[in-house]
């Protein structure tokens, strides 16, 4: 596996090895060096299907409950959001962008302090993502995907937005 910076140093993309030949394909989606590699130990696997244009985001889990995220699409495509939310970095407020599908096989490791959300922009999208902290409903927070103080370029019109009533009531920044 090859380990990419982003525009920010603590979010880093995941580019594994494919082999592809004439039954498929095989690749290693996870292992313990890249574990510590990136300094997390996951404890907490998840997975999500949504449809073209639902929007799952911005959340994070607020302290001591702060998760590190590893991001993967098994089926389809989306834009995938990693937001700096950590007030004294000089970063904050920054987000990194990138297309996660099911053919490049990238994956996204999001650090604590940070904001996840992502687009789906194919037909449906099955995500699965990996956390060092196990989920705790208390701590569940988010931010609204059109805050304006993050001025996020989702790519999509924002007409066909799709958003749970949750999401859609997030507080702004």
């Amino acid at each position: 596996m090859i380990i990419e910076k982003t525009n920010i140093d603590d979010v880093k993309l995941i580019k594994p090895k494919i082999y592809n030949d004439s039954r498929g394909y095989f690749f290693e989606s996870f292992n313990q060096k890249l574990s510590k590699s990136l300094n997390c130990e996951f404890v907490q696997s998840n997975e999500s299907l949504s449809t073209y244009g639902v929007i799952r985001g911005i959340h994070f889990q607020k302290k001591p409950f702060e998760q590190s995220k590893l991001v993967r699409v098994i089926k389809g495509e989306i834009q995938d959001i990693a937001i700096d939310l950590r007030p004294n970095s000089k970063t904050y407020k920054k987000y990194v962008s990138v297309k996660l599908n099911d053919i490049n096989k990238k994956q996204l490791f999001i650090p604590k302090g940070f904001g996840h959300a992502f687009l789906t922009l194919s037909k449906e999208a099955i995500v699965s993502y990996m956390v060092d902290s196990i989920y705790n409903q208390d701590y569940d927070s988010g931010i609204r995907y059109n805050d304006k103080t993050i001025c996020i370029n989702w790519d999509i019109d924002e007409k066909k937005i799709v958003l749970s009533d949750k999401d859609r009531n997030l507080p702004f920044l």
